[in-house]
């Protein structure tokens, strides 16, 4: 196995040679050994490659090429993570049906038979507590009823979509745009932890890469190209969540979009999807109609058993009558303290006292500026 897997890695080296080109060569020729051993003339004529890319595969690897490869198969053998090629049965299969699959995928954690029923969930770095909450809500419900839920890593949307997953104790992937042996954004370590346990970490990078932000476009092809579809929360008119809701329907993947306030320009980025025909979500429900008879039978009926029937949620705290009216008054939107005292007949300290408690029982929060917001959606 270790032999076969340098073969892919020394490939993967090659200066010039890309996941279409990579791909190409690998359907045409059968394996790495096979390319390698080919003449410049069998290369440049099936494999449709330039005679100076042809050369390059038959030249010897550089030294420090070949010293990071042994690195590389090294951390395998030492269990550190695993690596996976297009010829391996664990290879998802989905992944596998793009134009330009990773040809290699370095991994931790475990994939499933039951990740082919993925979705992806992104959005801004910098969503909105409203966003932030509704699509921790959305993605739990959808890891509830069985969907893998895939997203990036990074801070904002995507945090909340794999933050959604591990609480409804579902499956979720995370795709990094570094290498497998880097944690970007630094403080998801504790987050990555808790998705390697309910799901993988996958990267296309070599070990050691660096975090470029020429390497996100290119990670979001994959994020979209295991999942069923790709569903954009916040983003804005040229955010990078866009790049991968097109790249999902070159893959002849669903798009869907959670509209917003059409006066916050992170909703600019979902609306625009609609108007070009997105699928506009405000449940989990609306997701699952659409992609319905995409479903093989067996997990078809599973789902039309569950619709209606979510995973329970935690029962609330009970509240006395003057705690749900001022609970009422509250929302996901931050409402400030002068606003809540003005709609009621309570003194300030009496609303103090009684926000307080909402506190301490988990329902709200509170924000700088002496402003309140619910912390859940329900």
């Amino acid at each position: 196995m270790t032999s076969s897997l340098q073969g892919w890695l020394e490939l993967l080296a090659v200066k010039g040679l890309g996941p279409v080109t990579y791909t190409r060569l690998i359907k045409r020729f059968g394996s790495p050994e096979s390319i390698r051993a080919s003449d410049v003339r069998a290369l440049v004529e099936e494999g449709e490659i330039p005679p100076s890319l042809a050369r390059a595969l038959q030249r010897p690897l550089p030294s420090e090429a070949q010293e990071h490869i042994a690195k590389e198969l090294e951390a395998v053998q030492a269990g550190r993570f695993f690596i996976l090629t297009l010829a391996d049965p664990q290879y998802p299969a989905r992944l596998k049906t793009i134009t330009d699959p990773p040809p290699v995928l370095w991994c931790t954690g475990q994939l499933k038979d039951s990740d082919q029923h993925a979705l992806a969930v992104v959005g801004s770095r910098k969503g909105s507590h409203l966003g932030r909450t509704f699509t921790r809500q959305l993605s739990g419900d959808l890891a509830a009823l069985g969907f893998t839920i895939v997203s990036g890593l990074a801070r904002g949307i995507d945090a909340a979509a794999h933050e959604g997953a591990l609480a409804a104790s579902g499956r979720t992937l995370a795709v990094l745009g570094c290498g497998i042996d880097r944690i970007y954004p630094p403080e998801h370590g504790p987050l990555r932890q808790r998705i390697e346990q309910q799901g993988a970490v996958l990267s296309e990078f070599p070990m050691g890469t660096v975090p470029h932000s020429y390497h996100f476009p290119q990670r979001n092809r994959v994020i979209s190209g295991l999942s069923l579809g790709v569903i954009v929360a916040e983003a804005t008119s040229r955010s990078g969540s866009l790049i991968t809701a097109r790249m999902a329907l070159e893959q002849n993947r669903e798009v869907f979009a959670i509209p917003g306030n059409v006066t916050n320009t992170l909703t600019r980025g979902p609306h625009r999807l609609i108007k070009e025909g997105a699928k506009l979500v405000e449940n989990s429900l609306d997701v699952v109609e659409e992609i319905l008879p995409m479903l093989e039978p067996s997990f078809r009926d599973h789902l039309e058993k569950q619709q209606g029937a979510l995973q329970p949620q935690p029962s609330a705290p009970s509240l006395g009558p003057e705690e749900q009216r001022l609970f009422d008054c509250i929302s996901l939107e931050p409402v400030s303290l002068d606003d809540l005292i003005s709609q009621g007949s309570h003194s300030p300290s009496e609303v103090m006292s009684i926000l307080l408690s909402l506190e301490i029982k988990g329902l709200i929060k509170q924000i700088p500026g002496l402003q309140y917001l619910r912390v859940s959606i329900r």
